[in-house]
C-alpha cells in the first residue's frame, strides 16, 4: 500500500470492563469525549487523543488482566475506502468487513463515515476509515 493512501491513524480500539471508569482515566490525562453512541454494552466512546488522533472505548469488555494483543483493531484514516481495501487485498488480506457507508449516531454530533475492515498478514484486523 502506498504510503499516500492514507493519512496516519484515527484510531485504535479497544473494549473496556467500566467506561465510565476508562473516560475518567483518560480526562485525568488531559484527554476528552470527542463522540458517544449507544446505551449498556453498546455504548462507546471516541476519546481525542490530540492532533486528530483517537481511542474507541466499547462497552462490555472483561474485567481483569488482559492477554496481549487484546486491542481490537486499529484504523487509519484514508481519503478513498475502496482503494485502500483494494490495495490490501492485492497484498494479501483478507476482507473481514466489505465496504460499508453509515452514519455514526454520536452526540454531540453525528459521523458519516464509509469503512472496510481487513485482515493483516499477522491476523491483525484494520479498519479504513473515511470520514464523509
Amino acid at each position: 500500500m502506498s504510503a499516500t493512501m492514507t493519512n496516519g491513524y484515527h484510531h485504535v480500539a479497544m473494549k473496556v470492563a467500566d467506561l465510565d471508569k476508562s473516560i475518567a482515566f483518560y480526562a485525568a490525562i488531559g484527554m476528552s469525549v470527542a463522540a458517544s453512541w449507544g446505551e449498556g454494552d453498546g455504548r462507546a466512546v471516541m476519546i481525542d487523543c490530540g492532533n486528530s488522533n483517537y481511542l474507541e472505548l466499547f462497552a462490555g469488555g472483561a474485567a481483569g488482566e488482559k492477554p496481549a494483543g487484546f486491542v481490537t483493531h486499529f484504523a487509519f484514516r484514508v481519503a478513498d475506502t475502496a482503494a485502500c481495501l483494494a490495495a490490501a487485498v492485492a497484498a494479501g488480506a483478507v476482507v473481514t468487513m466489505d465496504i460499508k457507508t453509515l452514519t455514526i449516531p454520536s452526540k454531540p454530533k453525528e459521523i458519516p463515515v464509509c469503512l472496510a475492515f481487513c485482515k493483516g498478514p499477522d491476523g491483525e484486523i484494520i479498519e479504513f476509515f473515511q470520514e464523509l
